[in-house]
């Protein structure tokens, strides 16, 4: 019981990666705060971990409205008086041709994955600093990030930014004892896709999901639906065990390590290129 009266905040907590993230705290003793815009699903969840003797509260929230973080904020400071642990768990997903996305489909994803990352670490960052003893920040990056695959641009790019931030977070944390550990999910069997249609906003047009885009994105990263769907309960199996060896990175399931090991031998090679021409 490790985490028995620590305090978790989780986004993106009303169902799927998130969901499994609050369980595996809660099944530790923590004290959680369930942040989702759905807020019908969140206070489900939060009512389904009562039931087992958990302090928990449900937060309706926007990620990419600060006012919103701002008061998730104050009401996790108010009810638990700090953070120990903060998982930025988001990700909205608009698949589609580069030269088929709109300027509604870049300012939404990018708003949600990248910008709704930095503000929601930018407002529970106080609370963090007002626990003492292991911290941790967990971003949820994915493993497009290392096989990026056609028609999911927008999505990709956003996940460079989360990583690219996160590098720099961890950076910028350490000298305070306050860990940052980047979260790379495969595919999961989730509402994901459901989810991202239903979040959003009416203004910014509908969210369009072409199944032969899908199709096409993982051929041309070159995976097997077999060996890169997970349940979200099996991709957060052994995230306790990472962030208590405090890992800068975490592979959740998924075969491609191959993919990794072919990419980054073409960098190695072109520093060899560099170094040859000298």
């Amino acid at each position: 019981m490790e985490y028995q009266g620590k305090a978790v905040v989780v986004t993106g907590a009303g169902s799927g990666l998130g969901a499994a993230m609050a369980d595996v705290f809660a099944a530790e003793g923590a004290k959680l705060a369930l942040l989702d815009i759905d807020s019908v699903r969140a206070e489900a969840k939060a009512a389904e971990l009562r039931e087992r003797g958990v302090d928990v509260i449900a937060i309706a929230v926007d990620v990419a409205n600060k006012a919103s973080l701002a008061a998730a904020a104050a009401l996790v400071d108010s009810r638990f008086g700090r953070c120990d642990v903060l998982c930025a768990n988001v990700g909205v997903q608009q698949f589609g041709a580069i030269d088929k996305l709109t300027d509604n489909d870049w300012s939404w994803v990018l708003s949600v994955n990248v910008m709704g990352v930095v503000d929601t670490v930018a407002y529970f960052l106080p609370l963090l600093r007002k626990a003492t003893g292991e911290r941790h920040v967990v971003l949820t990056a994915s493993a497009s990030y290392f096989t990026p695959g056609v028609r999911m641009a927008a999505y990709v790019t956003s996940k460079y930014a989360v990583v690219g931030y996160g590098e720099v977070l961890r950076e910028e944390l350490a000298g305070e004892g306050i860990n940052v550990s980047l979260l790379f999910p495969a595919g999961m069997i989730t509402r994901h896709l459901e989810s991202s249609v239903a979040a959003r906003p009416n203004e910014l047009g509908e969210s369009r999901l072409d199944r032969a885009d899908i199709e096409a994105m993982m051929a041309s990263a070159d995976m097997s639906v077999e060996n890169h769907l997970a349940t979200a309960e099996h991709a957060v199996r052994n995230l306790l065990a990472e962030l208590r060896e405090k890992q800068p990175y975490i592979i959740t399931h998924g075969a491609y390590k191959v993919q990794v090991e072919r990419q980054q031998r073409k960098v190695l090679d072109a520093f060899d290129r560099m170094l040859a021409k000298s």
